[in-house]
């Protein structure tokens, strides 16, 4: 095997690789901004008890809603606003790994 076709094949699978890890960024990215997106109404609910408000029964079905949502993308806020996070990202990118091949179980029906 000669060099020149080593080359080009190291180039095409670098290519594969950019494309890859771009298209991962980018679909990431595009859930991390819809997820923060739905969590905007969370602080007016928040400050209810502290306006000496109660909270309603939705009020506390909304509240468990942002706070799943809040859950999903924790580990994003985790390395994001810690110092030294960059060097979780590993730790990070196998987390993403598990919840996306993870078997959903079917929903019981009744």
């Amino acid at each position: 095997m000669d060099d020149s076709s080593r080359i080009a094949r190291f180039r095409s699978a670098s290519v594969v690789a950019y494309r890859s890890i771009r298209d991962l960024t980018e679909r990431e990215k595009k859930h991390l901004l819809s997820e923060i997106l739905q969590v905007r109404g969370l602080m007016p609910l928040l400050m209810k008890p502290r306006n000496k408000q109660l909270w309603t029964p939705e009020d506390k079905a909304e509240l468990k809603v942002h706070l799943r949502r809040l859950s999903d993308i924790s580990p994003y806020l985790l390395v994001l606003a810690l110092p030294g996070s960059f060097l979780m990202l590993p730790a990070l990118a196998w987390w993403l790994d598990r919840r996306r091949n993870r078997q959903h179980p079917a929903a019981p029906t009744t």
